[in-house]
Formats: C-alpha cells, structure tokens, sequence
C-alpha cells in the first residue's frame, strides 16, 4: 500500500510518536436513521455502543485498541451520514495534529468503483502468513495452485494489467453462504439448507466437478445438514486448529477463507454480503470472467436478480 499512499502501520505510529492521540472520533450512524431524506451531515452525539475509552482525574482518555494503551485528549462520537469527504470539517476547522477514525465503515467511498478505489483496492494484498495458509489448504484438499490455476500474483500490484479471463481457478465450486441474522433479516433472499445444496449440485455438474469448497457462518449441526444433503460430492471447508484461531482470531480465519472462495473454479455469494463482495473484487484483480464472479444463491424464487458487475477499472 506504501506504493499507493504514504502511511505507516499503528503500532510504529505508536512507538514513534508515542501512544498520546489529540482525538479520537467514533462513527455512527444516527439513532433515528435517515429520516426519509438523503443529506449529507455529522453530528456530535452520545455514544450508541460502549466506549473503550474512560474518562480519568489525569483530565485524559485512557482505552485500548488492538490490544494497545491509547490516551487521547478528547474522545467524540460522531452520528455520520455521508461519504468520506464529509468528514473534512473534523480536520480543516481544527489545530488537531494525531487522530484516530473508528467504525469508519459507516461512511461511503466517494469514489465507489473507479479509478482510484480500485488502485486502493489493487494495492491491498493478505498478509503472507494467512495466504501460505490457504495456499497449503488448497493444495492438500482442492488440488489447487496458482500456477495451474492461473492466478499467479505479481510482486508489484503496478506491474498487473488489464487480464480479464485469464484466470482459471482451481478444480472446484466456493460457496459463501451467510446464515445466521440473515435468515430473519433477509428472510426471502437467503435459501434453506435443501435449496442452497440444490443450486450447489445444479453448478457442481454444470462444470464437471466434483469438490465444493463452503465458506459459512452456519452452526456446526447446519453445516453437516448441508453436507448431507450434498452427499454426492466432496465438501470441504477450513477449520482451524486452536493454536492457529489463538492466534489468528475470527478475522484470521474469515480472511482464509476469502483466499480459497477467491481461487475456485466459480463462485456464488450470498444476497448483499460484504464478505461475498470481498471476494468478488478479489477475483476481478486476479483476472477471473465476470460470469464465474459476480453470482448468489437465490432465495424463495427459483431465479433471482444477481449482483451488480462492479468490473476492475486501471
């Protein structure tokens, strides 16, 4: 990312600078949501989760970040509605020189899509130790390299151009099916277990395979229901030992299994997942056709809208 913008990562901010920050804003959305109206604005607002941060005699913020001890001299949450740009009042207007941005997911990209969110997006590689570890998975279990697969990465992310459709992906179908919340909160888009394996055994014969690879985050008992009802085929999907879920936690792992679903043959997500969505772009820089990419399981209907086709642009 260094050949994109200059930055540095916190913990050397931290020891370079020292662990004292001028403010610390966390984004929200507002309370009482939109309101029917679209407009751009920020707000200072109380806390609509817990602050990690506490407020001590020393007239300081003290909390803690990825395990780090932060002081802050001011710590505002901020009710956001707006991209990133609207932000800007919070530095312009002040003589702040250090400060931190949390849940900066509530706000949206300015540029969604283009030139220079998809330079951002090409110049953000996984970390080596979790990308050996789908690699090793994929070889033992999927029959799967980036040479015979075609997704050979180049060192430096300038030097990729454009290559649509020269991936091939490893011998298998991944599947990014979301469960939980979604069941009640898209109830009509997320499929039962006999639909999804259905649609999964449709794809499975349409390409001659015979591996399936399931990123889910599906109870135990429900994934060996699925499992079940794909008995004709080999599933698969990544557990990790505890020493490795110790020491890589639940973002470790879901990041693993972006790498695998990124690899395969053809990939079908879930309805407006954000997981699924990270693994399509992953599979626009590699080069995969949109039509083995841009797919989701279909709910109640038989066929179903599928995702918009959010192509690479250079």
């Amino acid at each position: 990312m260094r050949k994109w913008i200059p930055l540095i990562e916190f913990e050397d901010f931290l020891e370079a600078k020292g662990n004292k920050l001028d403010a610390v804003y966390t984004l929200q959305h507002y309370a009482e949501g939109w309101g029917g109206k679209w407009e751009e604005k920020l707000d200072e607002r109380p806390c609509t989760e817990d602050n990690p941060f506490v407020f001590l005699e020393d007239g300081l913020w003290h909390g803690r970040l990825w395990g780090m001890d932060i002081i802050a001299k001011n710590v505002t949450c901020i009710s956001i509605q707006g991209q990133a740009s609207t932000l800007l009042p919070l530095f312009t207007k002040s003589t702040i020189r250090t400060v931190f941005i949390g849940r900066a997911e509530t706000i949206l990209h300015d540029e969604f899509g283009g030139k220079w969110f998809w330079s951002a997006r090409r110049s953000m590689r996984f970390a080596n130790h979790l990308r050996e570890e789908a690699d090793e998975f994929r070889k033992k279990y999927l029959d799967s390299d980036d040479v015979r697969d075609k997704t050979e990465v180049y060192e430096d992310w300038r030097d990729r151009k454009p290559s649509r459709g020269t991936a091939l992906g490893g011998p298998y179908i991944s599947v990014h099916l979301r469960r939980q919340d979604f069941i009640y909160a898209r109830q009509d888009e997320v499929p039962t277990l006999k639909r999804a394996a259905k649609q999964i055994a449709k794809l499975l014969k349409l390409y001659e395979l015979e591996k399936v690879y399931i990123a889910t985050d599906a109870p135990l008992e429900e994934t060996k229901e699925l499992q079940q009802e794909l008995k004709s085929f080999r599933v698969f999907h990544y557990i990790p030992s505890q020493d490795v879920f110790n020491q890589w936690g639940d973002g470790g792992v879901a990041i693993i299994d972006q790498i695998i679903c990124s690899h395969a043959r053809y990939f079908i997500g879930s309805y407006e997942s954000t997981f699924s969505f990270r693994i399509q772009e992953e599979r626009e820089i590699l080069g995969f056709p949109v039509d083995t990419t841009f797919n989701r399981l279909c709910g109640k209907k038989s066929k179903c809208e599928q995702p918009a086709k959010w192509k690479i642009v250079y």
